[in-house]
């Protein structure tokens, strides 16, 4: 198996492909066993991909006949020997059966990567959006995003 050029970015071209095919597996196939999840929604924490693997099944299950388009800007990765940390900016898409645009979000992503083997695997992965001061509401567009 030949090397990614860059683990960060080899792991978000298959997250964006499992998220769209709702495809749980693919999903949990760029994650470690141990992996440590700071989610934005809902839960303070995930450990452990069991834990992970129920949040897909509910995220993907949620959807019925939609479609999550995810798309990825201004991507960058450090890379040093195994370990490797990336981060970016994702707008998740909703779309409908019939290819509508229904709804849109940003939101932040910081993965930290090891090389297992012959594999890169997600083991700390951390979403985040900024919080307005005055409602105390998550900002999850960002300016200039429609």
């Amino acid at each position: 198996m030949s090397e990614p050029h860059d683990p960060f970015l080899q792991a978000m071209d298959s997250y964006k492909a499992a998220v769209r095919a709702k495809d749980v597996d693919a999903f949990l196939a760029i994650y470690d066993d141990d992996v440590h999840v700071f989610d934005l929604w809902g839960t303070w924490s995930l450990r452990g991909i069991v834990a992970w693997r129920n949040m897909a099944a509910d995220w993907f299950s949620s959807l019925g006949t939609e479609q999550v388009v995810v798309s990825v800007d201004e991507a960058q990765t450090t890379r040093i020997g195994d370990l490797a940390v990336g981060h970016a900016v994702l707008t998740y898409t909703a779309m409908s059966a019939e290819g509508k645009e229904l709804r849109s979000l940003n939101n932040r992503i910081t993965m930290a990567l090891r090389r297992t083997g012959e594999s890169w695997k997600i083991f700390h992965e951390h979403t985040s959006a900024p919080v307005d001061h005055r409602s105390a509401k998550a900002i999850l567009k960002r300016a200039g995003d429609s």
